[in-house]
């Protein structure tokens, strides 16, 4: 990653050029900001190369789940995916459109099942129709609303088959313990939804701590606003 923010190679970082590299993970404005402050440890606007890998590795934590704290430096997180259809680097050497899908088929054909059961309307499931199977699952709600943020990977309000296995794939992770991303792996994004030679789905998503957020997305402003927690 350092030789596309550090084309001088003066080995140091301008925060002009991280600010442009890191928005390319899909963070928000506010957890990049954190990032950054960690990473400057001296606050002079520019990190040298051990900051920069801080810095990337803080981004690889976010994009996780896990908090972003230099305490979770030392926990084992997979390298960080950045949006970049110019940079072969950035993929790993591997369009995301050949990733195999990281939905199994035996999987697939049980999430499917659960879709077709919950009588779709040309082929879509609405929040309401979706809330019921989310809820089912006793997660937290916050933890439900980023799993229908990352699943409605078109933004319509409404899942498709390919969506509803990927909502189903994250909460059986969640369920296991996994931490639900806060962008999409490439690898989660169906083969349906790939563009070519690009990384979709690693968006910036909307703040969950914010009210309004929650009203804004379908399921989430319905479990939030009617559904006791104690049933």
């Amino acid at each position: 990653f350092l030789p596309q923010v550090d084309s001088a190679n003066a080995g140091r970082v301008l925060a002009s050029d991280a600010a442009v590299f890191l928005k390319k993970s899909g963070l928000t404005d506010l957890v990049l900001g954190k990032i950054w402050d960690l990473a400057d440890t001296d606050g002079k606007g520019i990190l040298n190369k051990q900051e920069f890998f801080v810095a990337l590795r803080l981004v690889a934590c976010a994009q996780n789940g896990l908090d972003v704290s230099l305490s979770s430096l030392n926990l084992p997180v997979p390298p960080p995916r950045f949006t970049d259809t110019g940079s072969p680097l950035l993929l790993s050497g591997t369009a995301s459109s050949d990733l195999p899908w990281a939905v199994k088929l035996e999987d697939k054909a049980k999430y499917d099942s659960i879709f077709d059961s919950l009588n779709p309307v040309n082929g879509l499931l609405s929040g309401d129709k979706v809330k019921p199977v989310l809820l089912n699952s006793k997660l937290p709600v916050d933890i439900l609303g980023r799993v229908w943020e990352l699943s409605d990977i078109d933004r319509d309000g409404m899942l498709d088959r390919d969506e509803f296995a990927v909502a189903m794939f994250l909460v059986y992770c969640a369920l296991e313990k996994e931490p639900v991303p806060m962008s999409l792996p490439a690898a989660l994004v169906p083969p349906s939804k790939r563009k070519p030679l690009s990384v979709p789905g690693a968006m910036p998503l909307i703040p969950s701590s914010t009210k309004e957020s929650h009203q804004s997305l379908p399921p989430v402003g319905i479990l939030a606003a009617k559904t006791p927690l104690t049933q």
